[in-house]
């Protein structure tokens, strides 16, 4: 098992984040990225670089952090950390809570959000290394993971019934999808689609405008994101960002008029994504968020309409672990988890209307 050593990142190291974030033992998440801690500096956050090294591998890390007036700071390692086994995972933070110590950093707790697949023995390592399990916060802690490697053909005879109906009659019918340039209209364009269709299903709250306009263009201006509109009668009536991090592909961003005609646009927009991700080297396209496994037939989830487009491109829902969070001061933590967190939320929406986390 590693013993690792956490440090933070060298200024060389930074300037390449995204290469070593991408050869992590899971290949890396956009969470992680360099274009998404950008767009975090800009919303409470200080995005930390942290390193964790043994002697089979190391692994890059984005940790958020947020600092509270006598209370210390908090740490949120998102989508961390990367390790190559669940079992990994106490040695990794006994590295990180040495490094506070030793650096005096006054962190009062990290919440970890490893990409661990969630099983009774990944509960019980982590249980046993003293985590408390908290609250998820990504919309894909459960999602559909779709394997995209096989040729095309092959892949959309892999696909569920439903989802290889809706895109054959949708090219049958001569539905067109086009990418399109990251205009301020075009962003425009997407962002009320996105909130049309929010409204329209009440299931999410829906961030500002300026933070949708800096993750868009930040992740494409690193060639890792692109914008896909589906026209009808000259409007865009579908729209879907998606990115490339590594071999990984992610359906980010989506939506749509409620009203429109042509059948299977939606599903034709994931496929042609798909396919031209492909060809940058993706190999696992992530449709970012359904219902838990349990409970992704169940109408009253309120992502069960979600949940049923999602998985007509692939059966399979996955479950990871979640949020857990590591105690490093227990008094402080206590006092963070009895009021401080909700006090600080409200304060933090009510002064910038935005959200916390």
């Amino acid at each position: 098992m590693p013993q690792f050593l956490a440090r933070f990142a060298s200024t060389a190291e930074i300037a390449n984040w995204d290469g070593h974030v991408m050869a992590n033992p899971g290949g890396g998440n956009l969470l992680q990225s360099e274009a998404f801690a950008d767009v975090k500096a800009d919303y409470g956050w200080k995005p930390r670089h942290l390193v964790l090294e043994s002697a089979e591998y190391a692994s890059y890390n984005l940790v958020l952090e947020k600092t509270f007036p006598g209370l210390g700071r908090l740490w949120y390692l998102i989508k961390g950390p990367d390790v190559a086994d669940v079992v990994h995972v106490p040695d990794a933070l006994a590295a990180i809570s040495a490094f506070v110590r030793s650096a005096r950093l006054k962190v009062f707790a990290v919440k970890i959000e490893p990409d661990i697949v969630d099983s009774d023995e990944a509960r019980a390592v982590l249980a046993g290394a003293g985590l408390v399990k908290t609250f998820n916060l990504q919309p894909n802690d459960s999602t559909a993971l779709l394997d995209v490697s096989p040729p095309a053909n092959e892949l959309l005879r892999n696909l569920h019934s439903r989802g290889r109906n809706a895109v054959r009659r949708a090219q049958r019918e001569g539905v067109e999808v086009v990418q399109v340039e990251l205009t301020e209209d075009n962003l425009q364009t997407m962002y009320a689609l996105m909130s049309g269709t929010i409204a329209e299903k009440g299931t999410a709250t829906i961030r500002d405008y300026g933070y949708y306009q800096k993750f868009w263009k930040g992740f494409a201006a690193r060639g890792q994101g692109r914008l896909y509109f589906v026209y009808e009668d000259g409007k865009a009536s579908v729209g879907a960002f998606v990115i490339n991090y590594g071999r990984k592909g992610t359906y980010k961003d989506g939506g749509s008029l409620q009203k429109r005609s042509q059948y299977g646009d939606s599903h034709l927009v994931q496929w042609v994504a798909i396919n031209d991700l492909k060809e940058l080297g993706v190999t696992e396209y992530d449709f970012c968020g359904t219902p838990p496994a349990s409970r992704v037939k169940d109408p009253t989830h309120p992502h069960h309409g979600l949940g049923l487009f999602k998985t007509s491109f692939t059966k399979t829902v996955t479950d990871f672990v979640g949020c857990y969070d590591l105690v490093l001061d227990p008094v402080r933590y206590r006092f963070w988890t009895t009021a401080g967190e909700r006090i600080f939320r409200q304060l933090y929406t009510r002064r910038t209307g935005q959200q916390f986390y």
